[in-house]
């Protein structure tokens, strides 16, 4: 078993791995699991799977046979699966038992790239949440035109009141403390305009309680969407269901983007040449918006990590899922989130929220 103590940071982090979840077939997830043990020498793995089927892979991968024990299951949540019969077979799973080894202390942190809404489900039920967390977060990174930026909740909590703001706030600012590797992250709330009066009541009391609170982070106040690609501000949050649109939009611009200029570099032979001229430029765009590239989502706010890599994630992509697992158990973001939670609950102001919010 793990020893649970933040004395010392993990030096050799131990991943659950669910290796029959998403769109990639088990060979895919094992190669994925080996391009990160390549990164990552101390890495160690735990693959829940089928046996036999590991075994053929793994006689063909040294590196991650040397890195890994198997525990054994043919059952696996397919994603037509609804959350209430994945939580009927947590214990029987491959998403489930990779899940327990988190419980269990047998593994820092679970990644599984399959059904979102079961892995919620067994996550919140098996690990639940943190003290002073009331709901867990889905975080993910973004591509911006300056650096990537963290976004939270992307589908956990479709409505959510003013605590959930905040803790989302803390949590994403320590998740962007790892990942990004910065002191002090700028934070912003997603609302409908900058000005501090815009935005529904639970947003305006979330912003009051943050700027009256010194946290390890610097809060911007409010971000419009169309801000969003921007890149300055490092953290945006928002309710689930607002920040779900919003990343599947912004995906889907950077689809229309990619599909539009394809379509002009092929509309005449002038145009074919211009591409040729500048393909550089335009492999570091594709390089840039390409979704595995920010593989990894989190489910922050629970005792015990878990990441969620996209479905349809290619082998690199489902590497960057595992290495984002690495960073957040070396980097002990669980602590981190458990400290920052402490700090404000110890200096929040005792007034009346709607006191606060009048003052500012």
């Amino acid at each position: 078993m793990i020893a649970r103590t933040t004395a010392k940071p993990v030096q050799a982090p131990v991943i659950a791995l669910d290796v029959m979840g998403g769109d990639a077939g088990l060979a895919d997830v094992l190669a994925a699991a080996d391009m990160a043990a390549e990164r990552y020498p101390k890495l160690r793995f735990r693959l829940h799977g089928p046996q036999d089927r590991i075994a053929a892979e793994l006689a063909r991968l040294p590196r991650l046979a040397a890195a890994a024990e198997t525990v054994h299951t043919d059952e696996v949540v397919l994603g037509t699966d609804k959350p209430s019969q994945a939580l009927r077979r947590s214990r029987t799973s491959s998403m489930g038992m990779a899940i327990q080894s988190v419980k269990d202390g047998a593994a820092h942190a679970a990644v599984s790239a399959g059904n979102t809404g079961a892995l919620m489900a067994l996550s919140l039920v098996s690990l639940r949440t943190m003290k002073g967390i009331d709901r867990p977060a889905l975080a993910a990174l973004l591509p911006t035109l300056k650096n990537d930026s963290v976004v939270l909740d992307l589908g956990a909590n479709t409505e959510c009141d003013t605590e959930n703001l905040v803790q989302f706030s803390i949590m994403g600012a320590a998740f962007a403390r790892t990942v990004l590797g910065l002191d002090r992250p700028r934070v912003a709330l997603l609302n409908i305009g900058e000005e501090e009066l815009k935005g529904t009541e639970e947003i305006k009391e979330a912003a009051a309680l943050l700027r009256s609170v010194d946290l390890p982070m610097v809060f911007e106040g409010f971000v419009e969407g169309d801000k969003i690609g921007q890149g300055n501000v490092d953290v945006i949050v928002t309710d689930g269901f607002s920040g779900n649109i919003a990343l599947k939009t912004a995906e889907g611009t950077g689809k229309l983007v990619t599909g539009l200029l394809a379509q002009a570099f092929r509309s005449s032979w002038l145009t074919q040449l211009g591409y040729f001229l500048s393909r550089g430029a335009l492999r570091a765009l594709r390089a840039h918006l390409d979704p595995n590239a920010h593989n990894g989502a989190v489910l922050l706010g629970l005792n015990g990590l878990v990441v969620k890599s996209h479905g349809s994630a290619n082998i690199r992509g489902l590497a960057n899922a595992i290495g984002v697992a690495h960073d957040l158990v070396v980097d002990n973001v669980s602590e981190r989130i458990a400290q920052d939670l402490a700090n404000f609950s110890a200096r929040r102001p005792h007034t009346p929220l709607e006191s606060t919010v009048a003052e500012a």
